[in-house]
Order: C-alpha cells, then sequence, then structure tokens
C-alpha cells in the first residue's frame, strides 16, 4: 500500500456514465505504516475465516481479495502477533458477517445480534451451532486474555450498536426508504462498526483508558472525525457497487435525493465533508487536555490509533478488490469510476 503522486483527473467525453473522486490520497499527509506480523497474520487469518465460515467458491475468490489483514495491519502498525491475529480475524469476520447481514431481514439480523452478543459476554460457556457465533467465542475468547475491563465493555457496547443500527438498515431496504441526511448519518457512525475498531486501538496497545477520558467531549469529538471521514470516504468507495444493486444506504444517494444533486456534485461535496473532518480532527487534538503524564501517554497512543484509521483505510481500499476490483490502482491514480450496469427490478 504506497501513496500515489498528485494527479488531475479528466471524465472522458464518451464516458456518459461515471463520476471521479476526490483527491483525498495526495491530500492525506498521515504516514502510512504497516505492521511487520502482517503477511503471516494476514494468510492464518483468512484461512481462519475460510474454514469457520465454510465458504466455497466462488465466496472463497471474492474473500481472497478482500485483504482485510492488510488493513488491520495498516490500522494497528504496533500490535504483536497474537494481538494482531485476533484483530485480523473480527475484521475478516466482520467484512464476511455484513455481507451476510446484506441478505438478512430485521428478524434475521436481530437473531444474529442476540448470538453474536451472547458470545462476547461469555465466550467460554456460551453454546451455539452457529458458524458465526462459533467463530465470535473463537476471536473474543482470545480478546478476553488481555483485554482491560473498561476496553472490553467497550467493544461489545458498541458492536450492540452496530447490530442495532444494521437492523434500521434492513428495515430501511425493506421499506425502499431512503434516510435524510440527519438521520443517515446518525445510523452510518454505528453501521460502521468503526467504534468497537476504535475499542480495539487499547486492545492491540493492552492499554485500558478510564471512562473520565473516553467520555470527554474532546476524545469523542475526535473520535466522530474519524468515523465520518472514514465512513464518508467508504460511501465514496463503494457507491459505485452499492447503485448496482440499488442499495440507497450511501451518503451519496441520501445527497442527491435530499438535495437534488447530480452524482459529481454530491461526489465533490462529499469530499470537502472528508476534508473538513480531517480538520476537526486536528483542530480537536490542538485542545486535548492533560490527565497527568501516564495517562497522557495513553492517550497519545490512542490518538495515533485513531490516525491511522483514517490513512489505512485510504489506500487499502484501492488494494483490495472489494470497491473496484481489479482497477483499483488504476482508480487510485486517475480517481475515475464507470459506472456499473443496475441490475434489472
Amino acid at each position: 500500500m504506497a501513496p500515489t503522486a498528485t494527479y488531475t483527473a479528466t471524465l472522458p467525453d464518451s464516458d456518459l456514465a461515471g463520476f471521479i473522486l476526490p483527491d483525498l490520497v495526495s491530500e492525506c499527509h498521515y504516514p502510512l505504516q504497516l505492521n511487520s506480523h502482517c503477511y503471516p497474520v494476514s494468510r492464518a487469518s483468512e484461512q481462519w475465516l475460510i474454514n469457520g465460515g465454510r465458504l466455497a467458491e466462488p465466496r472463497i475468490t471474492k474473500f481472497m481479495g478482500l485483504h482485510a489483514g492488510e488493513l488491520s495491519a495498516a490500522c494497528y502498525p504496533d500490535a504483536d502477533a497474537f494481538h494482531l491475529r485476533v484483530i485480523a480475524d473480527f475484521i475478516n469476520w466482520l467484512f464476511v458477517m455484513d455481507d451476510w447481514l446484506d441478505e438478512f431481514d430485521v428478524d434475521g439480523t436481530w437473531g444474529m445480534r442476540d448470538c453474536c452478543i451472547s458470545a462476547f459476554r461469555d465466550p467460554v460457556n456460551f453454546q451455539t451451532e452457529t458458524l458465526t457465533g462459533k467463530m465470535c467465542k473463537s476471536y473474543f475468547s482470545r480478546f478476553m486474555q488481555t483485554g482491560g475491563p473498561g476496553c472490553t465493555e467497550r467493544f461489545i457496547h458498541t458492536m450492540d450498536l452496530f447490530f442495532i443500527a444494521v437492523a434500521k438498515q434492513a428495515d430501511d431496504r425493506v421499506k425502499g426508504h431512503t434516510r435524510d441526511i440527519e438521520s443517515y448519518i446518525t445510523v452510518r457512525r454505528d453501521t460502521s462498526a468503526l467504534k468497537p475498531c476504535f475499542a480495539l486501538i487499547e486492545y492491540a496497545a493492552r492499554i485500558d483508558l478510564p471512562d473520565e477520558v473516553m467520555s470527554h467531549p474532546v476524545i469523542m469529538a475526535m473520535e466522530e472525525a474519524i468515523n465520518d471521514v472514514v465512513t464518508w470516504s467508504n460511501d465514496l468507495f463503494s457507491y459505485n457497487v452499492e447503485q448496482s444493486r440499488r442499495d440507497t444506504h450511501n451518503i451519496i444517494t441520501v445527497l442527491m435525493c435530499e438535495q437534488g444533486l447530480d452524482l459529481q456534485s454530491a461526489v465533490d461535496y462529499i469530499g470537502q465533508l472528508c476534508k473538513a473532518s480531517i480538520q476537526r480532527f486536528e483542530d480537536n487534538r490542538a485542545i486535548l487536555p492533560s490527565w497527568g503524564e501516564e495517562l497522557d501517554r495513553q492517550v497519545t497512543i490512542y490518538i495515533d490509533g485513531l490516525q491511522n484509521w483514517i490513512v489505512g483505510p485510504l489506500h487499502w481500499s484501492f488494494d483490495s478488490t472489494r470497491y473496484f476490483g481489479k482497477d483499483g490502482h488504476a482508480v487510485k491514480r486517475d480517481r475515475v469510476v464507470k459506472l456499473l450496469p443496475q441490475k434489472p427490478l
């Protein structure tokens, strides 16, 4: 995953159905790092998921193009091999489980939620025959060997928020409902599943920040800013695939419907929102309070971890085949996205 030089993109006149991505890569000045344990951990985690999820072709080929282990290694560059493996297992599971949930109705989503939260609460003794429940038990029993009580509770609570939001998304999908911008952003901040990933920053660093720190308005504002920039850039990258299957849970679709913007104007507007969110992150970093030398050291680790969640997903999104297939590197260079045909109604 390497940064790309600045490039001025233009959409050829013949390409009537497409758009130009904002130049998020060249505007991101944070250093991209990769965990030294990346490749052996990534390959082991992929095999764990294939076996545990009982994947078969063509799902295996699709999954192997995901490269979620590499995403984990970019977002948690300082984790040791044990902690990185737990994180990679979770993130691999999260992507596959998210794809499964796209096919679930509201009741199915609640059933998945009950199983997973029960597995998180007692990963050793909870009994289940479901594949996702067994995988939860596998990685979370290892998580609990070193995860602090605050970090553990934050992970479980925010995963619960994720399932609640996904159930709302499932209800919208069934009803063909497109949300207004305000309610969309509220739900999207939880469907992104970034909040539990933030708890993994503490887990990877073997720290357990007190509630007085984690509930401070400046810390919460920084988390929200990172959530927004990652989520909105993800909506940019995933829009083409989602519009092809007529999925409306995307900020581009919301802006086009609510504000009457054309596709390129909506894309450009979201690029400005991403830039403003990064500035919001930096503005709050500049006014961080002090909690004493040791806690300040741990807070710095946590804030650096949030920063990694800007740059890591940005580059990974073009290396993975999830959004642009085999064209990711060309899209990263040229920023031109040609729209896929929509599935029949």
